[in-house]
């Protein structure tokens, strides 16, 4: 089966539409997800983990799904607003971008996260969302949900709710960064990521990391090779594994607690300590002697 890339300026679709006036043709290749071409509003809901309103049984609202390959963009800065995304499957970037082409990450989405919220202000999206993997995007015109919660107040303080969930993040994010070391930085981000994936339903200990270093050090405010320094320290003592793009965070909570790293020659001790430990199948013992070498 061959897919079909679309991106929002070539779909010439309308975004939001009927079952009676766009029904979904059951032989439909195409670029659907996982069958589908268009999510009900109950459907969003569930994604957004919101409560649904009890919709019109006659004239249901049906929300277009996009396919992005990674690297494509979702919108771009200065685009007019037209409409919120949600991030059905795949992995995000949000990135400013200075006059110098400099590129700050803010944020990493994920299946369920909302997009385009900073177009809401002055109708230009003041970011850039970039796909690092093959995403699929649900299309929320902001007209039609301006409409719907006109029609259903519980859903539009259910979505001014989302909203403000993203908001608090990126805030909660920032705050608790800016305290810490850059070896904090990256252990609490791992943990994060681990915790965002266990929610998904994925596993929060061995993941793949769809962004680069760089990135990575764009996000924290660190460089590349303090990012790079700080992983291959951490795999070094044995608190992570890391096969290429892959990530296993070993020892969670010394990871969550951790303040600093210790010196190169306590570090060599620790992983001779954890080489030992790993040697004899003491692997319960493995976290504890860790977390004591580190704190």
């Amino acid at each position: 089966m061959t897919t079909a890339v679309f991106n929002t300026s070539t779909t010439s679709q309308s975004s939001v539409a009927t079952k009676s006036a766009f029904p979904v043709i059951s032989g439909e290749a195409g670029w659907r997800c996982h069958g589908n071409l268009w999510s009900n509003l109950r459907e969003v809901c569930d994604l957004l983990h919101i409560p649904a309103p009890a919709a019109s049984a006659e004239e249901e609202v049906l929300f277009q799904h996009v396919r992005f390959k990674a690297g494509q963009r979702v919108h771009t800065i200065g685009q007019d607003f037209e409409t919120l995304y949600i991030v059905n499957s795949g992995f995000l970037k949000t990135v400013l971008i200075d006059e110098y082409g400099n590129e700050q990450v803010l944020s990493f989405p994920m299946k369920g996260d909302l997009l385009g919220i900073d177009g809401i202000h002055n109708q230009h999206h003041a970011s850039e969302a970039v796909a690092l993997s093959d995403c699929d995007i649900i299309l929320l015109p902001y007209k039609t949900f301006s409409a719907l919660g006109r029609i259903y107040a519980e859903l539009e303080q259910a979505m001014l709710s989302v909203l403000s969930r993203e908001l608090v993040r990126e805030q909660s994010m920032i705050g608790m960064l800016s305290a810490l070391s850059a070896e904090a930085k990256v252990a609490r981000f791992l943990t994060n990521l681990g915790e965002r994936f266990s929610l998904l339903g994925y596993s929060g200990k061995t993941f793949n990391l769809r962004m680069t270093r760089h990135e990575i050090g764009s996000y924290l405010g660190l460089t590349l090779e303090t990012v790079s320094r700080t992983l291959s320290a951490f795999n070094e003592i044995g608190l992570i594994s890391v096969d290429q793009r892959q990530i296993a965070l070993n020892d969670i909570p010394a990871l969550k607690t951790l303040r600093r790293l210790p010196p190169a020659k306590a570090r060599m001790k620790v992983s001779e300590k954890v080489s030992a430990l790993v040697g004899k199948s003491l692997l319960p013992q493995w976290g504890q002697d860790i977390s004591v070498a580190l704190n």
